[in-house]
């Protein structure tokens, strides 16, 4: 089944034209046009999210899990036709892609049996008491309730799973809010076709064709307009922590501010203590690269930085990074920009004197190759700017001389999804000092692991302290999701008839 973008905004049920079109940049394959958004298409699509509200806000918990079943069903109709498309616009594989599908029709179908359950409304009730005294109490009951319209960003590194249908949007509408989405324009036919999916549930489970839009491409004032709309209550956002703190900005600085749920990146550092270096540090070295690698390294949970001992056991380590590092192939990144990023990253790593390059290499066009460096941990928390994230294959080896060292270094850290330890049994207590520390920097702690796979489930926490996330009460991923775009009700003495569902 073959895919040809027809390039239209979908606006309230419509497919609609802009005056101005950009051109597709794909990984291979044909270029496409498509029309760029403006602050007139963002207005439309705000006004019939808010009269999709009306009534989408206020349907029944088995009608809205119906809507999220029936657009994973759409998805999957279309599947051979999004692989298509999304692995010419981004240059993925497709197996890539198929498990991204399979990640983002699941979480469609996760949330749904969610909100069937009725657990994430938080129900609470405490019965009248007229005979206390000195003062009766009256009847107080408490649920979560939708707070209207959403805007979603769509993802550069997750073309379906955070996207047009992905975690925010499933969240958003799980939780009864209509969504206008602002599509990434390094895979418009991608988001296009996931368009077409939700527009054909939305006609077969008859729900009102406000409760979502896409907006195509765009310069600023198209996201800018669409997190300023007064009709908007909530952004979420994936994305560059430079683009992701402007919009912020701009959410606070409304006459009536929003939230903003931006999720930002990190470095996703991994502490390799002493007895796991000694037992399998060549292993660990090798686990990490391929980690490193993996996806070109284009994931938000990309394990950037690796802390270990100095010594032979340490060097150990480095040196089996390092060799599985230098055999990896060259990879296409997902956009001109990103790779020039990388370059560039790369480019300030090595400029700083207190780095060590163990492998360089030299990427050209959209392909990535791998580099890493080492530094000390006296110079990297010394030099801010070696904590900063550089999206693609990069690593950092941090050297420490012992484990107070690592807890000084876990002290400096910076906000993090992630953060990783790598520890045999005689760690433990090493561990155990730890473990305080990482966990008030990271919205998830692994240990033994390697971070870039993320469950889609109820206890995934993606998120964690700025600058990972604007909000380190949330989580982009799994079921807890949905609470950002609901807030708490209470009802005193308010008659059965006139209570929520």
């Amino acid at each position: 089944m073959s895919f040809a973008p027809h390039g239209k905004h979908l606006i309230a049920g419509d497919w609609v034209a802009s005056e101005q079109i950009f051109m597709s940049e794909p990984a291979n394959g044909e270029a496409h046009a498509f029309s760029i958004g403006t602050p007139t298409l963002v207005d439309q699509a705000c006004r019939a999210a808010e009269d999709a509200f009306w009534s989408y806000g206020y349907s029944s918990r088995a009608d809205r899990a119906a809507f999220l079943n029936a657009i994973a069903d759409e998805i999957e109709a279309r599947a051979e036709a999004i692989t298509q498309i999304g692995t010419e616009e981004t240059g993925l594989p497709e197996a890539r892609l198929n498990g991204e599908r399979g990640r983002t029709t699941g979480q469609l179908r996760l949330f749904a049996d969610h909100i069937l359950a009725g657990d994430y409304l938080d129900r609470r009730h405490d019965a009248a008491l007229p005979d206390r005294q000195p003062l009766p109490r009256p009847d107080l009951k408490m649920i979560q309730r939708p707070i209207g319209p959403v805007a979603v960003f769509g993802a550069s590194n997750f073309p379906l799973a955070f996207s047009t249908a992905g975690g925010d949007t499933a969240a958003a509408l799980a939780a009864g809010c209509p969504v206008v989405v602002k599509g990434h324009s390094a895979h418009p036919g991608t988001g296009e076709i996931i368009a077409e999916a939700i527009h054909a549930a939305i006609k077969s489970c008859d729900m009102p064709a406000g409760v979502f839009s896409l907006i195509q491409g765009g310069k600023r004032d198209v996201g800018q307009t669409l997190v300023q709309h007064p009709l908007i209550k909530a952004v979420g956002f994936t994305g560059s922590l430079g683009g992701g703190r402007a919009l912020f900005d701009l959410c606070a600085q409304r006459s009536e501010p929003i939230p903003f749920f931006g999720e930002l990146g990190s470095v996703n550092p991994m502490f390799v203590f002493p007895e796991a270096t000694k037992a399998r540090g060549v292993s660990l070295g090798e686990g990490w690269a391929a980690s490193l690698t993996m996806g070109a390294g284009q994931f938000c949970t990309n394990p950037g930085i690796a802390v270990v001992s100095k010594g032979p056991e340490g060097d150990a380590f480095v040196e089996a990074a390092a060799k599985a590092l230098a055999d990896a192939p060259a990879q296409v990144m997902l956009t001109d920009g990103i790779a020039e990023a990388y370059r560039n990253g790369k480019a300030r790593i090595n400029a700083s004197a207190e780095v060590r390059p163990i492998l360089t290499n030299d990427s050209e066009g959209r392909t990535a190759l791998p580099n890493l460096f080492e530094t000390d941990a006296g110079a990297y928390l010394q030099n801010s700017a070696l904590g900063e994230e550089v999206f693609g294959p990069l690593g950092l080896i941090v050297r420490v001389r012992d484990t107070a060292e690592m807890e000084t270094l876990a002290q400096g850290l910076h906000g993090q999804l992630t953060v990783t330890l790598h520890m045999d049994e005689g760690d433990t207590e090493a561990a155990r000092r730890l473990m305080p520390l990482v966990e008030r920097k990271a919205g998830r702690v692994l240990v033994n692991g390697f971070p870039t796979g993320v469950e889609v489930c109820d206890s995934m926490v993606h998120g964690g302290p700025y600058p990972a996330s604007t909000n380190f009460g949330a989580t982009s991923v799994g079921t807890l999701a949905i609470r950002r775009f609901l807030r708490p009700v209470c009802y005193q003495n308010v008659p059965e008839g006139l209570l929520p569902e």
